[in-house]
């Protein structure tokens, strides 16, 4: 277990503010520290469950064959420590201050002015201010260390969680870049992000972590130590259980975090990365490999002929018929819309003949989507859904087994006649945005849904073509909870007349402690009916529920 090392002074003599001064001797390293995350005392079932998506050899717990993607490096593990206590008292040449873009003394870390005194608050004033992600240095002044570097955190909304992650990870990255600029070697650095900018603790400790491991990859040579200071309880313990997952020390950690990291771990620099906005670049299509030689008396035309000299023949061999394809007259495209529309009104409808809904019709293209996505989602953000948000039909759970987000949906409270099924479709659309940028699942409780009315497919599949096909790609699966023998026909009738490849993805649940294997129970909000719906299924046999914080155990 982690305990804080004994504090002597150096020489004898404390610092201006009559706290010790720590060094680098006294913090434990972190390749030596005795203390040990537990993995072990974890439930079982959480880090190693079968999953019926994932291939036989993906699902197995020694994790054979995967890569890890964070190695055990020794060289790294000993310039990396965990230290207990204010980054100011530690003799490091450099510590990182988290402030404002102001860098006001009363917006910085706590304790960092009075123990460096009045001269760092005077050399903040002439710095012009710094930019959120941005960082810069002055001098330590009263401090044992010999520089301070200022970098000002994001402040965090779900709505825009990636862009505030990417400008964590780039406060970081400035840090060590001034580090290496001002030639120094070592750094303290506390938690750059803040309880007034709503970030929370932990995603921003995996940033953190994940970054300086990335950087000191590819600037081992020219750091020597990295200290890690946390001054809670709730840090300390985030810190002792994430780091073995980017700083593994054994290959049993190494394999452990196989299982533990999350499905985005960022790229080579640590930043998230979204596939659909990378920049791909090509070879051009259709172009030959041995271009013919153009003739000298060609190239000598002016520029003003080129046009006409040459022929259509000439740049349609330069041209991607993909993309000449997008551009079409705009009296054939609605032609095809009419058609379209008229196909799917007088087409047999066998679903809605039984009042499943209206499911026919063509499949929207990947272009139409967009703009159908985008329209909705123009209108999502300026409009407010207090109303539907308080009747708790979607809302965000935490994370899965593997470390992807959680979307949770409670059939039980759609009330179809209390809902604007326009406005209802608008505020999914705001609600699962931020989630589909990367993989994800679902988490949905059929108990007593069957007590309401239900949206019907023509709904599940009109929500479905506006969420678009990034949520298709992404989405990992689906886990319905108490499903009946009408939801299971309905979903096979998704699978058959809309989409295959998403309802393919729908994982049945019959018990909560089943639910609990692939999404723990830490990290969800479920319902009081849910927990009594289930014992009434299952008949509670062999199960306790604790009936202040709702946990359900196995009598032993």
């Amino acid at each position: 277990m982690y305990r804080p090392v004994p504090i002597t002074t150096r020489g004898g003599e404390p610092t201006d503010s009559g706290d010790p001064v720590v060094t680098l001797d006294q913090v434990p390293r972190w390749s030596n520290a005795e203390f040990r995350y537990a993995y072990e005392n974890a439930d079982p079932t959480n880090s190693c469950f079968p999953d019926p998506l994932a291939s036989a050899s993906g699902s197995e717990c020694n994790a054979s064959g995967m890569v890890s993607k964070f190695p055990m490096d020794h060289e790294i593990n000993s310039k990396i420590y965990l230290w207990r206590g204010d980054p100011w008292n530690l003799e490091v040449d450099a510590v990182v201050n988290s402030t404002n873009e102001n860098l006001d003394e009363a917006h910085s870390s706590p304790g960092l002015h009075a123990s460096a005194g009045p001269g760092l608050a005077e050399e903040c004033t002439t710095l012009g201010g710094c930019r959120t992600g941005m960082a810069k240095v002055t001098n330590a002044y009263d401090l044992p260390a010999r520089r301070v570097i200022h970098t000002v955190g994001p402040k965090y909304a779900v709505k825009y969680h990636t862009a505030a992650e990417n400008a964590l990870s780039h406060c970081y990255r400035s840090c060590f870049e001034l580090l290496i600029e001002n030639g120094l070697k070592s750094i303290a650095m506390g938690c750059i992000y803040t309880e007034a900018k709503s970030y929370p603790r932990e995603p921003a400790a995996h940033v953190a972590i994940r970054t300086v491991r990335r950087f000191s990859e590819k600037q081992k040579d020219k750091v020597e130590a990295i200290v890690f200071c946390t001054t809670t309880s709730q840090d300390t313990e985030i810190y002792k259980r994430l780091l073995p997952l980017y700083f593994p020390r054994d290959k049993h950690e190494e394999e452990v975090a196989l299982l533990k990291l999350p499905a985005d771990v960022g790229d080579e620099n640590g930043e998230t990365t979204i596939d659909e906005r990378k920049i791909r670049i090509k070879p051009l299509p259709n172009a030959k490999k041995s271009n013919p030689r153009i003739s000298q008396a060609s190239v000598d035309l002016s520029v003003s002929n080129v046009g006409l000299t040459r022929s259509s023949s000439y740049l349609d061999a330069f041209l991607d018929p993909a993309f000449m394809s997008l551009i079409k007259d705009p009296d054939q495209r609605r032609r095809e819309q009419w058609e379209k529309t008229a196909q799917a009104q007088t087409s047999w409808n066998f679903f809605k003949m039984f009042g499943y809904g209206d499911v026919a019709g063509p499949p929207l293209s990947a272009a139409e989507e967009y703009s159908l996505h985008s329209r909705y989602l123009t209108k999502a953000n300026t409009l407010n859904f207090s109303e539907i948000a308080e009747m708790k039909i979607v809302y965000r759970g935490g994370v899965d087994s593997e470390g992807r987000p959680v979307m949770v949906i409670v059939g039980a409270h759609f009330l179809l006649r209390c809902l604007d099924l326009e406005r209802f479709i608008i505020h999914v659309v705001k609600e699962f945005e931020p989630l589909i940028q990367k993989p994800y699942s679902i988490v949905y409780f059929h108990s007593a849904a069957t007590l309401q009315m239900q949206p019907d497919l023509g709904l599940m599949k009109r929500i479905q073509q506006i969420l678009g096909r990034k949520h298709q790609h992404n989405l990992h699966a689906i886990y319905v909870l108490h499903p009946t023998f009408g939801l299971k026909s309905a979903v096979f009738g998704l699978q058959l007349c809309v989409d295959n490849v998403v309802w393919k993805k729908v994982v049945y649940v019959d018990r909560l402690l089943q639910l609990f294997r692939y999404v723990p129970r830490e990290q969800l909000t479920i319902p009081d009916f849910v927990f009594q719906h289930d014992l009434e299924v299952n008949g509670g046999k062999g199960l306790i529920v604790d009936p202040r914080t709702k946990y359900v155990y196995q009598r032993p």
